[in-house]
């Protein structure tokens, strides 16, 4: 099992926000990129009334993953299934249109493609529930803003790894929402110069 140290860091802080946004009864989540599967492991202890169903594109996460829900033992923490967020819907291990009440994407945006971004948007607008969440968390730009300092180097450097990544401007998330059926309604202060953006499925 891997044990990101960033991931141990702001689990509590995202979970506290997640709580906010989960509600009571019985829900249904799908996570994206999960990596490790600490964040799938704190968030289904924690949140019993979740059915978490955590999913990567790399096998090296999907592994760690399994082992988390091994190790557990969470009835409600399913095993990881294989998940390209960039490709349809109809490929995301037989989701149903309208079948999720929150899907989770965790520090993904800035080290992938816009691809994903956009295929996550995709999906989200099919999958949710009405009045259903999409839950991001990272480091954005803010209608064409960087800041502090040190996201703009972050932002910098991830530019320098592949010029395809970088911080998402959240005036583009919001155009994105827009057009899959959801709007941005609210954006949270996190540590570590981080926020959490809540769209909800209208």
């Amino acid at each position: 099992m891997q044990v990101p140290a960033a991931a141990e860091r702001n689990k509590g802080p995202i979970l506290a926000v997640l709580r906010e946004c989960a509600g009571p009864g019985a829900l249904r989540v799908l996570e994206v990129a999960a990596g490790s599967g600490l964040h799938a492991a704190h968030f289904a202890r924690a949140l019993p009334q979740l059915r978490w169903q955590p999913s990567d594109i790399d096998p090296r996460a999907l592994r760690s993953i399994a082992a988390y829900v091994e190790a557990t033992g969470l009835p409600n923490l399913l095993p990881p299934i294989l998940l390209d967020v960039s490709q349809g819907w109809e490929t995301w291990g037989g989701t149903q249109p309208a079948s999720l009440d929150l899907l989770v994407s965790i520090n993904m945006m800035h080290i992938s493609e816009l691809r994903c971004t956009e295929g996550l948007f995709r999906g989200a607008g099919v999958l949710l529930k009405p009045g259903g969440v999409l839950f991001t968390y990272g480091p954005y730009a803010v209608d064409g803003h960087i800041s502090p300092q040190s996201n703009v180097d972050f932002d910098r450097s991830l530019r320098q790894r592949n010029p395809a990544w970088g911080l998402r401007d959240t005036a583009m998330l919001r155009e994105l929402a827009e057009a899959n059926g959801l709007s941005l309604e609210r954006m949270v202060d996190m540590p570590a110069n981080n926020k959490s953006l809540i769209f909800r499925k209208l």
